[in-house]
């Protein structure tokens, strides 16, 4: 009984011990929790955070330290519980250690900063290239300005005699409507209509949608994402820049934070400088534009001009596929109901010539006869619909030999051809 009563009390004793001083029971589960899952040792994280080593530093391990990790203050407070450190629950003895590292919340930012500087540019750098190329690819495409043309020509021409005649201008966002005007029985649009003026009468023009590759790759930037990632980029380094010069010197031989950062500080200022100029230029391009084509650069967004030319292009591709479509539909149908007048026509003169045949044969008049026989021969009439003949019953003593269907008294023989030939000659004239 004793013995039992001493172990309760040495729990109870333990487990006050552990108890939370100054953390918050979250703030200390959050830490556990990331503790537990890199297992390393908390003096080890330390150096690796004051040599800024890139090696065992990971984007999530500063991401997880700087939203875990207790305020400034806690971790002061923390500090002066050093000589109770053993007495400390895990949290917060990870508390005392990073409570040494000075500027630590800066010192992680930053390098959070440098972890993440080179997605940084990949996402703005290919961005303000697309729009560029975009912009110089629309000012330089002779057939886009041709495409436009066509589309004002026809404009006017069906506005021809209303108030909207002989306009000089329209607005580009005009282009993606022309799929809603529909022909009298709702089958062919008006995008239609110019995909098959400009296939036929100016192919030339069809060469646009190649020329104006990169619109669909631009419709995906909005500059103001583009200028607020700009911005930060610039808050990040001066924020880098000033923290730079308030890290005094220091004995620590393993804090080589000054020396790391101070070089990235410079290559991210250089590479920012070239990002401000490219979109800076991007701008200039993009605001000679709505000059080029009479609209208000400041009023349209970059992404909306850019979104309509996208889907004109698409539209005006899927118009040609479908016009495309339309003529080998059209063609097979004309090919098939050709087809079909060929064979009734070849049946119908079969069906004449056969009757002309048998006419001849019941009217008994033979004049003719032999000159119709060889042209239904010569043009396989005389062959046609022919249907197979059932043999004879031969009885038992086999087929007959071809002597037998002819008389065998040769005096007959003769008389039957005697009476032929007065009968041909009797219709036969000699020149």
């Amino acid at each position: 009984m004793k013995i039992k009563l001493r172990r309760k009390k040495l729990c109870q004793l333990k487990k006050k011990v552990k108890e939370l001083k100054i953390l918050d029971p979250k703030t200390a589960q959050n830490l556990s929790i990331f503790l537990g899952s890199y297992r390393i040792p908390y003096e080890e994280i330390k150096y690796i955070i004051l040599e800024v080593d890139e090696e065992k530093l990971s984007e999530s391990m500063i991401q997880n330290l700087v939203r875990f990790l207790p305020e400034q203050k806690e971790l002061n407070t923390l500090s002066q519980f050093r000589d109770e450190y053993d007495d400390l629950c895990e949290s917060e003895q990870f508390g005392v250690v990073m409570s040494t590292v000075k500027l630590l919340r800066p010192r992680l930012n930053n390098i959070l900063f440098k972890l993440q500087f080179e997605e940084y540019l990949n996402n703005i750098k290919p961005d303000i290239m697309n729009v560029t190329f975009a912009c110089e690819e629309l000012k330089k495409s002779d057939n886009f300005s041709k495409i436009l043309e066509l589309v004002l020509l026809v404009g006017n021409y069906m506005n021809a005699g209303s108030r909207n005649a002989q306009t000089f201008g329209f607005n580009i966002s005009y282009l993606c409507k022309l799929k809603d005007t529909k022909s009298v029985d709702q089958k062919v649009t008006l995008m239609h209509f110019l995909a098959e003026i400009s296939e036929e009468k100016y192919p030339d023009i069809l060469k646009f949608t190649d020329e104006i590759s990169h619109i669909e790759s631009a419709s995906k930037v909005s500059d103001q994402n583009l200028k607020s990632s700009l911005d930060a980029m610039e808050r990040q380094i001066k924020r880098l820049e000033n923290d730079i010069k308030q890290f005094s010197e220091t004995d620590d031989e393993h804090d080589k934070f000054v020396e790391k950062m101070s070089s990235f500080a410079k290559h991210a200022r250089e590479q920012y400088e070239k990002l401000s100029n490219m979109h800076g230029n991007m701008m200039k391009l993009y605001k000679g534009l709505g000059e080029y084509f009479v609209f208000d650069s400041n009023a349209v967004c970059l992404d909306e001009f850019f979104s309509d030319l996208k889907s004109f292009r698409s539209m005006f591709l899927e118009a040609l596929k479908e016009n495309i479509k339309k003529r080998e539909t059209e063609e097979k149908i004309k090919r098939a109901k050709l087809a079909k007048e060929k064979a009734e026509r070849e049946k119908l003169e079969r069906q004449q010539k056969k009757k002309q045949l048998i006419d001849m044969n019941k009217e008994g008049n033979e004049t003719g006869v032999m000159d119709s026989l060889l042209e239904a021969l010569q043009s396989g009439a005389a062959f046609r619909d022919r249907r197979k003949r059932t043999p004879r019953n031969l009885g038992e003593h086999g087929p007959a030999s071809p002597t037998s269907r002819w008389p065998v008294d040769k005096e007959n023989r003769r008389v039957a051809l005697e009476r032929s030939r007065s009968r041909h000659n009797g219709n036969m004239t000699f020149a």
